[in-house]
């Protein structure tokens, strides 16, 4: 174990210290004006040393961290990320140190490199980022009369086979230092069982006709998932984007014409009906309302009109210098978008924005009211806010949060496939192949023996189911080996074989999810504080006796029952069901009640029993009737349902799972107390909130380390 821990920090370490290198070297480059980057010599090093995923960590956090020295290189992140996965495929290959092999690795990275980063580049900057690579791929232009963007793509691409070229050499150069022990502690660290030989890891995939199935599976959630994140992601991000945007337009349409509205005296507009331009205040007036529109950039017209039947006759026009105004007293017009609102205009009612689209663009405009003394609108005070830059805006927004999104999906990707082999690809293959081997040997007790070893020998620690299944499979062909060479005790042997079998399967029902047998006891504890706090209360005092809390607190942990016939697919998917398997999930309530059913009439109708009936067919209902699978509400959902549903829920959102971190007491608790009335019975909630010690040793006692 110690030795395990040495591994794991010097990985830490080697993460660090990769992270450090590309930091200062990308820091001395960026300093220095100098158009290379140096910034993956950690993330090839470490990628050498310890394999992909530390070398994507270092990737990802490298390239954040150099952001706050350099903008643009987050938005590279996608680019190491390509370069840690490669490098620690190039390093795995054998005979990579070949210099034909090397030149071809250094090439491919460099033309990635420079291909990409070119892209990102003219998405970003609309060219170069480097003004000596633009007056380069200029020169280049005007001298060769070829075009300026492919001259720039081939230079970027020699700089990054420079930049890249350069990097693997300092890094195989220190390679070339390290102990073969420590390379070999570091490569190895990731594995979950005895590390296989390369020959070994391509017998994997022949290994049987479903081979690699699994993986391809995996992978293709895991991109789906990716793409899924992705999108989401992009559409919630431009829709806030742009209602944002959309919003700021509409305040400053109504700031400005609020502003105008302040600047017109209504008396104008009367003498301005009979006199036109030349009514006393009229110039002065005009005058302010371009002082308004001059401090508001945003606003693109502002303008006054009086509404009529047959169009709307302009007050004040205030056009940009270059752009024609509309004449005073013009009658013009009303636009498409404004005719659903010309009664309103008309009888001088307030309107909401317009948003239009015409010869003028995408204006969101204001019409404010302006009105005499007596509350009578006598004409609006109009305020126009281009638009068209949001789609310009929303774009590069767009490219922006892909390019960052994409290499930390890249990141995910990777790490979730690194994580399926090592954790259940690779072990579950070697099970299988030990186990065909132990099968076809079964009348050589010789060869038995050696493949039971051979099994023992894997060593695989997982540290979860999968390595409960590989002791229940060592175990099962050790017994049967010795069930084979001693056939005195056959009978006896066989058995007891059965027993452990049934054992080790009941186990794995109560286990088949991420839930850990601590779950059963939780919730039991949880049930029982609940229980003793209503009693202590007074609530419901016509139930809460001392048989009925001991009856419900024994069937607690039947609650979950049913899930014994939920597919695997569905209990232990590491995400968020769809609507179908959520359909499928929510069956376990009525599949544990007819279970506890079967089971109360073969056992008499055990009151305890009836219990675990209602809390395994009813927890999930709940008290405004949302819930399922009948939706009861209220005290028509049994009491002890009601308690379990308090406890489930809290056991789940303070404990660890496959899928997400354990939530705190006091996030948890929150959770909790804002369902109550909702979710939950009020009261259960009440006493549960009341009982902070309790609950609190509770979590101690079963802490998840």
């Amino acid at each position: 174990m110690r030795e395990m821990d040495r591994a794991r920090l010097h990985v830490v370490s080697t993460v660090a210290a990769g992270v450090f290198i590309n930091v200062l070297a990308a820091f001395v480059m960026y300093m220095l004006n100098i158009p290379l980057y140096l910034d993956v010599i950690g993330t090839i090093a470490v990628a050498f040393l310890a394999g992909s995923v530390p070398a994507l960590i270092v990737a990802v956090f490298s390239n954040w961290l150099c952001s706050f020295i350099n903008n643009m290189a987050i938005y590279y992140t996608i680019i190491s990320v390509l370069i840690a996965v490669l490098s620690s495929a190039f390093v795995r290959k054998p005979g990579y140190k070949k210099p034909s092999r090397i030149f071809k690795y250094i090439l491919s990275i460099g033309i990635i490199s420079g291909v990409l980063s070119s892209i990102i580049q003219v998405l970003l900057l609309g060219g170069p980022q480097f003004q000596t690579v633009s007056d380069t791929a200029e020169l280049l232009a005007s001298t060769y009369n070829s075009n300026f963007y492919l001259n720039f793509v081939f230079i970027n691409m020699c700089l990054n086979i420079v930049d890249k070229g350069l990097s693997a050499f300092i890094v195989m150069t220190i390679f070339k230092l390290i102990p073969q022990n420590q390379k070999t502690a570091l490569w190895t660290i990731g594995w979950k069982q005895k590390p296989l030989t390369q020959d070994e890891v391509k017998a994997h995939v022949h290994n049987g006709k479903n081979s690699g199935r699994l993986e391809r599976k995996i992978s293709r959630i895991l991109i789906a998932a990716a793409l899924a994140i992705t999108v989401v992601m992009g559409f919630i991000s431009i829709s806030l984007y742009s209602e944002g945007e959309r919003k700021d337009a509409t305040e400053s349409a109504y700031g400005a014409a609020k502003m105008a509205v302040e600047a017109i005296d209504p008396s104008i507009i009367v003498d301005f009906k009979t006199r036109g331009t030349v009514a006393p205040g009229y110039t002065e007036t005009k005058e302010s309302l371009a002082r308004i529109k001059e401090n508001i950039p945003s606003v693109e017209f502002l303008y006054v009109l009086i509404p009529e039947a047959d169009g709307c006759r302009i007050v004040y026009d205030i056009e940009d210098e270059g752009r024609t105004e509309y004449a005073a007293s013009e009658l013009i017009p009303y636009d498409e978008a404004v005719k659903p609102y010309i009664d309103d205009l008309i009888a001088g009612n307030e309107i909401d924005p317009i948003e239009s689209k015409d010869g003028d663009g995408w204006l969101t405009t204001v019409y404010y009211p302006v009105k005499k003394k007596n509350g009578k609108t006598i004409c609006y005070a109009c305020a126009d806010v281009n638009m068209s830059n949001l789609s310009r805006f929303v774009n590069d927004y767009l490219i922006r949060i892909a390019l960052i999104f994409s290499g930390y999906l890249a990141t995910i990707l990777a790490g979730g496939l690194w994580f399926s082999k090592f954790y259940l690809v690779y072990p579950i293959d070697s099970m299988v192949s030990c186990t065909n081997d132990f099968m076809g040997e079964a009348e050589n007790p010789t060869l038995l023996q050696d493949h039971i070893k051979h099994l023992e020998s894997l060593k695989i620690k997982t540290g979860d189911e999968l390595e409960n299944l590989y002791h229940a499979l060592c175990k099962m062909t050790s017994d049967t080996a010795e069930q084979m060479n001693d056939l005195r005790h056959q009978a006896k042997a066989i058995s007891q074989m059965q027993a452990g079998l049934i054992i080790t399967l009941a186990d794995i029902v109560e286990n088949r999810d991420s839930d850990t047998g601590f779950h059963i006891l939780k919730t039991a504890d949880y049930v029982r504080i609940i229980l003793e706090g209503l009693k202590k209360k007074g609530y419901y005092s016509n139930r809460l006796s001392e048989k009925y809390i001991s009856e419900v607190e024994m069937a607690a942990p039947l609650h979950d029952i049913g899930k014994i016939n939920i597919p695997d697919a569905v209990l232990n998917k590491p995400g968020r069901l769809n609507d179908e398997e959520y359909e499928i999930m929510k069956g376990h309530t009525l599949a544990g009640k007819k279970i506890m059913e079967k089971a109360i009439s073969t056992f008499q109708g055990e009151n305890y029993l009836k219990e675990a009936r209602n809390m395994a067919a009813y927890h999930h209902e709940k008290w405004d009737g949302s819930g399922y699978p009948e939706g009861l509400k209220g005290e028509v959902i049994p009491l002890s349902a009601r308690v379990m549903a308090v406890a489930d829920v809290f056991d789940a959102l303070t404990s660890k799972r496959v899928y997400k971190d354990a939530m705190s007491y006091e996030k948890a608790i929150e959770i909790i107390k804002s369902d109550a009335g909702k979710h939950f019975d009020p009261k259960c909630v009440e006493v549960f909130v009341d009982a902070e010690d309790e609950v609190k040793r509770v979590l101690r006692k079963y802490r998840e380390d």
